[in-house]
């Protein structure tokens, strides 16, 4: 992984908002198995600033089949967002569960499973 974005000098113009979801992608990739971010953090971790919203939002339109560890992203203080019960918070707790991340009353442990980057 690369602190660079890869190269788009290709013959398609990349807006500004490509390249917002480009750094997004590249640094939620980033995050290891066994480990959270908060929605928060990973704007900050981006590079773009208090965007929380925003990831929250960018990451619920991924499309099917993405690779990327979307699961490994949580709301501030550890706290699953997505319902328990519905297809996608379930799928969340299934997978965060699998990678050893233990979750208690509908929240993650930051100390322990909390993500920080050198």
């Amino acid at each position: 992984m690369t602190d660079e974005f890869p190269d788009f000098s290709g013959p398609f113009p990349i807006d500004g908002a490509d390249r917002r979801r480009e750094a997004l992608y590249i640094a939620l990739a980033a995050v290891p198995a066994g480990h959270v971010v908060s929605y928060g953090q990973l704007a900050e971790l981006a590079g773009l600033g208090r965007a929380a919203r925003w990831v929250g939002r960018t990451l619920s339109q991924l499309p099917e089949g993405s690779t990327l560890p979307w699961h490994r992203v949580v709301a501030a203080g550890g706290r699953l967002s997505l319902p328990l019960g519905s297809p996608s918070g379930d799928e969340q707790r299934a997978r965060l569960r699998s990678e050893g991340v233990q979750i208690m009353n509908n929240r993650v442990d930051i100390a322990r499973h909390g993500w920080r980057p050198m």
